[in-house]
């Protein structure tokens, strides 16, 4: 008996790639996926404290630093910060401010344009890019007591 189960292989030429297919297969579904939100725009500035807020971390906001959707944006008593979305949208945020970029899609090819966010203190200027002139209406700002639906080019908010 033990003569016969010597005489069996597990290298075959069949065998070896079926291991490794399976083994790869093994590590790809095992994996951890980290679905990323997509980068939504950059600071362009800072001074004074400035932070970002991304999964329940706080991270000191830099120039060049990348925004995604859902982050939240805060600026200190003394803190500003400037951010450039990918349509172009310009944001300034004035000191004590905290703003979540809830929503923003910019597929003009596919017709998926949205950019959503609420403001729940301080002050904001905002200047309107190719997603409020592609699609009028598709860019909300929210506060505690009002949303506003952006139609115009510009516009400065002050939450108290």
């Amino acid at each position: 008996m033990c003569k016969c189960l010597s005489k069996i292989t597990y290298g075959g030429p069949i065998m070896k790639p079926a291991i490794l297919l399976f083994t790869l297969l093994f590590f790809l579904v095992h994996a951890p996926v980290t679905a990323e939100e997509p980068i939504a725009g950059v600071i362009k500035n800072t001074s004074g404290k400035a932070s970002i807020e991304r999964d329940a971390s706080i991270q000191p906001a830099t120039a060049g630093m990348k925004i995604r959707v859902k982050d939240a944006l805060k600026t200190g008593p003394e803190g500003t910060m400037g951010v450039i979305f990918r349509d172009d949208t310009t944001l300034s945020l004035g000191p004590d401010t905290r703003i979540v970029i809830d929503e923003f899609l910019f597929s003009p090819a596919e017709g998926k344009l949205g950019f959503v966010s609420k403001i729940s203190k301080g002050t904001a200027a905002y200047l309107s890019g190719k997603i409020n002139k592609l699609s009028p209406g598709a860019t909300r700002v929210e506060t505690p007591l009002a949303v506003l639906g952006i139609r115009g080019t510009r516009f400065l908010i002050e939450v108290e």
